[in-house]
């Protein structure tokens, strides 16, 4: 019985390699991070969860070390951390990847593996970059969205944008009418494909340009002119 608890807490490393191990899970963190900053392109930007991305991985590694070959002490630290509880709701699917890309980093560091991990870290990223840099897997979307407003006084029956439309568009279908109080004002919109999608100020001037319509937007996915 004294044994086996020895044989849980004994240290099956040396301090030079367990220092060196974290050296490179910090390094490869750093690498991490990097990458992180130069795909992310949402709002919510926190230095703090970079931060964390690069500690994640030298803990990682530490808890890589602590386990070895160890099977007693890995079930010891499983249910040590299973009274953490996180709170923080990772709401975007990039920030899950990095997180799971600093934890495979600070594993293979962990283990002594470290040119796979330096090579990885800076091999994953590249693609990530590439991925984000080049839209690669991202189809081509063609349709822009239109709304306006068109007066009660301008006569949808006229149809006064139609010139205008088939002038700038090469198709173009209407999705939704919207009344607008009670003054008969009407929210039409559009889904349209330009013939050249770079005409889009030259589109959206001349309807504005059109007398009884108002509230001109084009939207192409999150954009709008």
């Amino acid at each position: 019985m004294f044994q086996d608890m020895y044989q849980i807490f004994q240290w099956n490393i040396s301090l030079q390699d367990g220092l060196k191990n974290l050296a490179v899970a910090f390094i490869g963190g750093l690498i991490v991070a990097y990458f992180y900053r130069k795909t992310y392109e949402g709002p919510g930007y926190l230095n703090t969860f970079v931060n964390s991305l690069i500690v994640l991985a030298m803990i990682t590694s530490l808890v890589i070390m602590v386990i070895g070959n160890n099977l007693a002490r890995a079930f010891g630290l499983v249910g040590a951390m299973s009274i953490i509880r996180f709170r923080t709701a990772v709401k975007e699917t990039q920030d899950i990847v990095f997180i799971f890309f600093a934890l495979t980093i600070g594993m293979a560091a962990g283990v002594g593996l470290h040119k796979l991990a330096l090579g990885g870290a800076v091999g994953i990223g590249l693609v990530a970059v590439l991925l984000k840099r080049t839209d690669l897997m991202i189809p081509t979307k063609k349709e822009f969205l239109l709304q306006f407003v068109l007066s009660a006084g301008a006569g949808d029956e006229e149809l006064i944008y139609q010139p205008v439309m088939d002038e700038y568009c090469r198709n173009y279908r209407l999705i939704n009418a919207k009344s607008l109080g009670e003054n008969g004002d009407l929210e039409l919109s559009f889904y349209v494909i330009l013939k050249h999608k770079i005409d889009h100020g030259a589109f959206i001037k001349k309807l504005r340009g059109i007398k009884g319509i108002k509230r001109v937007n084009l939207f192409f996915d999150q954009e709008f002119f």
